[in-house]
């Protein structure tokens, strides 16, 4: 099967992802841009194609769960301004971590240096 083919993709699958895909056309976005956000959302959503068959690579109903629940954690976590596995804030831009404070609306961040910045947003 080629690379990009949606034959592994389930009628509801293909409904879901043309329905999302009509929401970003109608925010302005082009076709194509349209299209690969809408199926990255649908892969997101389920974890790919359901129908039986291809690779020989079996994922689990369950591991497909977690591997949702733990991408919509990170996903929480870096709206709430916490820094992603493996990034250390003392890496982060002066600029960054103004950004990241004035989101956790850290009072007296303006006047902060940098290592200042990075005491008062850590946990």
């Amino acid at each position: 099967m080629a690379q990009g083919s949606k034959a592994k993709y389930t009628d509801k699958q293909k409904r879901k992802a043309e329905h999302i895909e009509e929401g970003y056309e109608d925010k302005s976005l082009s076709k194509a841009e349209a299209e690969k956000r809408a199926w990255a959302t649908v892969n997101k959503q389920s974890g790919g194609g359901e129908r039986t068959g291809g690779s020989g690579q079996k994922t689990s109903q369950q591991t497909k769960d977690k591997a949702k629940h733990d991408s919509a954690k990170r996903a929480a976590a870096t709206r709430k301004g916490e820094p992603s596995a493996g990034e250390r804030l003392e890496d982060l831009t002066k600029a960054e971590l103004l950004g990241r404070a004035r989101a956790q609306q850290i009072a007296g961040r303006s006047t902060m240096r940098k290592a200042e910045l990075v005491a008062a947003l850590k946990p």
